[in-house]
């Protein structure tokens, strides 16, 4: 519910200079700006709800205006612009001139004493001389729902004393013209001269940590998370990339629930530098700079889970409150320990989004992955490498050429308006970079560390977002195709379409889908990809003797005392992420289906892995869980669905058992999973079974009455009922779920299974490459269908024409 906004207005002076924060409101944005305004709103709003922000003031526009009239600077300002309009000055030119006629500015004798006495009020207010503050720009046309104008103007940070606060104010009114500023009024529509500046005065947070916040997915608009960005010192790293900042997430609608801790992501970040408060005794002119940060700073998050889910509420009280998604910055005191919000505005890309049409990019080519970093958006990019070290380079940078640099800030604006995509060393998904990319929908890599050094000038290369939150930049120019899919033209089907699921990262991008939820989630993928560790390595570290293995499994294990929970916590948060995506409806998690072989590839797994003549029919699947060569690997795995489904809260995730052969096996797998903790109708779990094997079918029954449904695994099915290995290339062509015998065996499952009042679905792409399989199972009553994301619009016509057949 939007609470509505409250207005004093009216009750403002027209000849009034200063407003302090706690009687400014949201209304008042024509006096005192976007910034400002917001930061009214929310202290004299939200401070009841428990938010803390750090307190202020603000000079009002018309003491801008003035400044200028009193300075006679209307007049030469205007005659600048005209001059740029008419191209007899050069932007750079028009800038440069306008802001050294507002520098040299003086403010009038009442103007002086009105900050002066306001900077000594806040003072006396918070106990300190020479309070340090946060002297920071607010243009009347900011922070508005359809436009930003982020980062365009400047702010001053750690400044301390009357002589040094009137400077920036002064320097805060030439930002009105720094040239990205112009540029970004021209675009938008905004008059020059009809944007006037407030000039925001609010204590400075020493911040011990601090960072950004959104009140939505930033990559796709997933609008049930909140996403937290952090790095140690000021936040002004993470603004300007020059840091890659941990990163965080937490699933709102469970926030509600204090029990209950819904973070589905933690991500530490390299945090390399901080920004910190020059001494007040060093010699430095710059009130802040950036230092390295040490080993142990590193390593560690800088956010608890209390002050994680802390943050998160406070973004859903403030997003609650304007009624829309919102852009947040958080900061840590480093002397109480206490957070603050200190600025919020409204989100400005994903929630102005077209949600009816999904876009899907597919990389069809392959070569070698050149670079990682965060991926910014979900499109591919191809082009030749051009490093540019300087904004004002923009003449040498080639239209469409993929930009390569460090770092950017808003002066690079222009230029990256001319790239096809964009490559930086450092920072992360909030950072400018990254957010201006969104803005000019440029895919974006950020983060590589090492893109500077590791690419060369003319190289070709392919950016691909496509592939979720991890971008990656391939060798040379690969073939990728786009689908537009739009939502409203999918038909609504009987039969539930489902989707399957791989990898947390990129699981929102399908968050719009109007699917009955994940019909298959593979635990494996995130074993493999993200905790990389064989599991008893971690519970037997003493039978790892390669000192090369135990010594990347350390790396990768610290900060843990037990190395054991390394592996639950990183699969709880994979699969709690996925089932987040879907939250309340079902998610069915397969526990692990590794075969010995590829278990082997994981770290450590040489130690503990059978060499088998054939790991298709080895130690795969339900016989891993009972057996001492694994069994309290498995363990770990049912600790980490507990902790997705009872710490976490995701009550919709169903257990899914592979390659369960026998009765007697069923017995012992749910015997195991109970003594860790996994019982069966215990808070509603449900425990599905795979259906791949012929026994499963014969035996339907009896399996039936072990579990509460069947999904059915094509692919294994197929080669066990034909006696066809899935593998062959020679026996390609007699691999086909659509042959009679399979057929026949989907059809009794179905009947049988459905007697005993379980349900049965099915995974895999056969149903929408092959309209007559589509119509079978439908004739045979299938509950569920689950089929890769990229094919849902594809399924359900194939589904519909079934359905309306069968009538």
């Amino acid at each position: 519910m939007t609470t509505q906004l409250s207005t004093t207005s009216q009750h403002h002076k027209n000849d009034q200079i200063i407003y302090w924060y706690h009687e400014i409101r949201l209304s008042d944005v024509a006096r005192v700006g976007g910034k400002n305004a917001s930061l009214g709103e929310m202290i004299s709003q939200m401070e009841t709800e428990g938010i803390r922000v750090p307190t202020g003031f603000a000079t009002s526009a018309q003491f801008y205006r003035d400044f200028l009239t009193q300075n006679n600077l209307d007049t030469p300002i205007a005659n600048h612009l005209d001059a740029l309009a008419n191209g007899a000055e050069t932007l750079a030119e028009t800038g440069a001139a306008i802001r050294q006629l507002i520098s040299q500015g003086t403010f009038s004798l009442a103007q002086t004493e009105a900050i002066s006495q306001a900077y000594h009020q806040l003072c006396h207010q918070v106990d300190v001389e020479n309070l340090s503050v946060a002297v920071r720009s607010s243009a009347t046309a900011e922070d508005l729902p359809e436009a930003s104008f982020a980062g365009q103007q400047e702010s001053y940070l750690n400044i301390c004393g009357i002589e040094e606060v009137l400077e920036a104010c002064r320097q805060c009114f030439a930002s009105l013209y720094t040239d990205r500023a112009i540029i970004y009024r021209q675009e938008q529509g905004f008059a020059h001269q009809q944007v006037a500046l407030s000039v925001g005065i609010q204590q400075m947070i020493e911040s011990e940590a601090a960072g950004v916040m959104f009140s939505l997915d930033t990559e796709n608009g997933f609008p049930d998370v909140v996403m937290i960005n952090g790095a140690w010192g000021l936040g002004e790293t993470i603004v300007k990339g020059s840091v890659t900042p941990d990163r965080f997430m937490v699933y709102k609608p469970l926030l509600d629930n204090a029990e209950l801790c819904p973070i589905i992501e933690k991500q530490l970040g390299s945090k390399l530098q901080k920004m910190v408060f020059s001494p007040p005794s060093s010699d430095e002119n710059e009130p802040t700079k950036e230092i390295d940060t040490d080993e142990s700073e590193r390593s560690s998050l800088v956010l608890s889970d209390d002050e994680v889910l802390t943050l998160a509420r406070w973004a859903v009280i403030v997003e609650h409150h304007y009624g829309c998604p919102m852009d947040m910055e958080w900061a840590k005191d480093s002397h109480s320990q206490l957070m603050y919000l200190v600025q919020a505005r409204p989100e400005t890309v994903e929630s102005l989004k077209d949600t009816a049409v999904l876009v899907n990019y597919t990389l069809k080519g392959k070569s070698a992955v050149l670079l990682e970093g965060a991926s910014v958006g979900s499109a591919i990019a191809t082009g030749s490498v051009y490093k540019i070290q300087h904004p004002g380079d923009i003449d040498k940078f080639p239209d469409g050429a993929i930009l390569v640099t460090e770092r950017t800030d808003p002066d690079w604006v222009p230029l990256m308006r001319k790239a096809s995509g964009i490559i930086t060393d450092t920072g992360g998904p909030t950072s400018h970079a990254a957010i201006v990319s969104r803005e000019l929908k440029v895919p974006a890599i950020v983060g590589t560390e090492n893109a500077t050094q590791q690419l060369k000038d003319g190289q070709p290369i392919t950016l691909s977002c496509a592939g979720g939150t991890v971008g990656k930049v391939y060798d040379g120019i690969l073939a990728f195709e786009t689908q537009q899919v739009n939502l409203d033209e999918i038909p609504h089907t009987k039969t539930n379409i489902m989707i399957n699921a791989a990898m947390p990262d990129g699981i929102f991008r399908w968050w719009q889908l109007p699917v009955a939820g994940i019909g298959l989630t593979r635990i494996e993928f995130i074993i493999s990809s993200q905790i990389r560790v064989h599991p008893m390595a971690l519970l037997h570290p003493d039978k790892v003797s390669d000192t090369a293995i135990s010594n990347q499994i350390a790396q990768l294990t610290q900060g843990y005392t037990r190395q054991p929970d390394y592996f639950i916590d990183s699969l709880a948060l994979g699969i709690g992420k996925i089932a987040a995506s879907q939250y309340p409806k079902p998610v069915i998690v397969r526990m692990s289906d590794f075969k010995s072989n590829e278990y082997r590839g994981l770290l450590g797994g040489e130690f503990f892995e059978l060499n088998e003549e054939n790991p298709m029919l080895g130690l795969r699947g339900a016989s891993r869980y009972y057996h001492p060569l694994y069994r309290e690997a498995f363990k770990l795995e049912c600790q980490a669905i507990l902790k997705a489904r009872q710490t976490m809260g995701f009550s919709n995730i169903i257990v899914m058992i592979p390659f369960c052969r026998t009765t007697g096996e069923a017995d012992k797998v749910l015997e195991v999973m109970a003594e860790a903790g996994l019982q069966r109708g215990d808070n509603g779990l449900q425990v599905y079974v795979m259906c791949e094997i012929p026994s499963n079918v014969i035996l339907a029954d009896r399996f039936a009455q072990r579990f509460d449904g069947f999904s059915i695994g094509s692919n294994d099915l197929t080669q066990l009922v034909l006696g066809i290995d899935r593998d062959s290339a020679e026996l390609k062509p007699l691999f086909d779920a659509r042959d009679d015998a399979v057929k026949d065996m989907i059809a009794q499952v179905i009947k049988v299974a459905h007697q005993y009042g379980c349900k049965v679905g099915i995974c895999g792409q056969a149903p929408s490459d092959h309209p007559e399989f589509a119509e079978f199972l439908v004739n045979c009553g299938i509950d569920s269908i689950s089929l890769n994301p990229d094919s849902v619009a594809q399924g359900c016509q194939q589904v519909a024409k079934a359905e309306k057949k069968r009538k």
